[in-house]
Formats: structure tokens, sequence, C-alpha cells
């Protein structure tokens, strides 16, 4: 991972990943459900960039019979998913880039990711050294975003303040970060390039929502918008707010904001 990841993940992203725990626990719920039902009949599992180790938690939970070990470059998010851990005895979380960790050999007889995956400085060297972690056989199950064009509720914030945060980065094609794996060729290329076989991408739309009372504490931690308004003057965060807001109104439904999260369902064999 770029320094820069590591940077941004164990600074000022990872804190507000954090703080956010319930509140993103709740909204992306559905993809841990998935991978939990992908896990049924594993014995270890490996829960790459696990975050606040909601769904390596779940697994766990599921597996009560197998081993589910969390990694994840963030040091808060970790110090958060040990503390949910105490007492749980399946569970191991590592505190390092999944790209470059020295895991046991054929360790894993399952991999997951929920949303983890695309953050990688060089993802064929990142996947080559996870399948040296899978045993022959293993499976590959990952979720990551497909275009940001086909999320509109991950972009509506940054449109609607760009105005007035011409700072504002602007989204990189292929860069690690949120919609890194856009290109579903580009993603079966590396994954075949770093050594895994029988790999399939299938469109995967989810329902999500969130509290409609929690879209602007969200909105002002998460994502780029939220890193700029860590640093703005209050006269800046007040216009962008009032900017920002009515870009939901097409999510609003009652007491509830809901979006359709537009993803890939990464899918793999380790020969």
């Amino acid at each position: 991972m770029s320094d820069e990841q590591k940077q941004l993940w164990n600074g000022t992203a990872g804190a507000a990943w954090v703080d956010g725990q319930p509140l993103l626990d709740e909204m992306f719920r559905p993809f841990e459900a998935l991978l939990v039902r992908e896990a049924a009949g594993a014995t270890r599992v490996l829960d790459l960039g696990c975050g606040t180790g909601s769904t390596t938690l779940a697994i766990a939970q599921a597996l009560p019979g197998g081993t589910c070990v969390g990694v994840d470059i963030s040091a808060p998010m970790i110090a958060r998913a040990r503390e949910r851990a105490a007492g749980v005895a399946n569970v191991v979380f590592h505190c390092d880039d999944a790209g470059t960790h020295a895991f046991e050999p054929r360790a894993f007889d399952l991999l997951v990711s929920r949303f983890g995956v695309m953050f990688f400085a060089d993802p064929v060297k990142a996947f080559a050294n996870l399948l040296a972690a899978a045993r022959p056989g293993a499976r590959l199950c990952g979720i990551a975003w497909r275009a940001a064009a086909e999320n509109p509720f991950m972009t509506a914030a940054e449109r609607a303040a760009a105005p007035l945060l011409p700072a504002l980065p602007p989204r990189q094609p292929n860069a690690p970060g949120q919609f890194a794996f856009a290109d579903a060729g580009r993603v079966r290329a590396l994954l075949q390039q770093a050594g895994w076989v029988n790999v399939e991408l299938e469109r995967l739309d989810v329902e999500c929502a969130l509290p409609r009372a929690q879209l602007l504490p969200y909105l002002t931690k998460m994502g780029p918008v939220g890193q700029a308004l860590r640093t703005a003057d209050d006269a800046t965060s007040r216009r962008v707010l009032e900017a920002v807001e009515p870009a939901f109104a097409t999510f609003a439904r009652g007491d509830e904001v809901r979006f359709t999260a537009a993803c890939w369902r990464l899918a793999a064999l380790a020969p």
C-alpha cells in the first residue's frame, strides 16, 4: 500500500471510520451477510481490509469450529476491532498491509473482503502474496465498487461541494481508492497475472440505507468532502453543508436515506 494510503488510514480517514463504525456497519450489513454465507463450510478465513472487524466477527461467530483472521493497514481501526473481539477465541487481527504481510503459507481456505481490496499500490504483487497464503483450491470472494458514475450517492457530496472546495482531489482512474476496481477487464487481468484462476466478476446491486438524521454527520466525516471539512473554516463548512444536503434529496425516503450500491462480486480460485 502506498505511503499516502498508510497516512490516510492511520490518520483522519481511519479515525472517521472508527467514529462512524456503528452507522457504517449497519449501512453495509447486506454485504456482511453475503460474505457470511460465502464462508459456510470454511475452516480458516482471511478477511482483507477488515476495518473495525464487523465482517470478521460475523464470520467467526458463524464458524465456531473455524478461525477468522482480519488484516488492515489502519491502527485505529484494528484497535477498535480488537476491542470488539475481546473474549472471542477464534478471531485474530493483524495491523499490516495485506499485500505484503508475511502470512503463514497455504493457511487459508477462504479469503474475503468487503471493500478492502481496491487500495493496493501494486495489485498484482498484493494478490500474488495473498495467493501464497491460500491453500490449493481456496476461494477468493471480494466486494468492490463499480464506477463512480454508477454510484451517484457516493459522489453526490463532492459534486455539490466542488465549487466551494477547489482543492478537492480529483478521482484518478485505476489509482488506489474507492473506485480503483471499476474496470472489470482490468481487475480480471490483475488477478490472473497474480496467478488466480477461474476469475469471475458479477454485477452486484445492493440496496443500502441509513437514518436520515445521520446523513449530515456521515457527510461531515466520510469521503473527500469529510476530509476537506476537517481543515475548513466555519464559514466554508456552513456553505458546503448548505450546498451538499439538497444534493441528497433524491435519496430521501421518509426517515431514511436509501441508495443502490453498484458493486462487483469478485470470485477466483487458488490453483
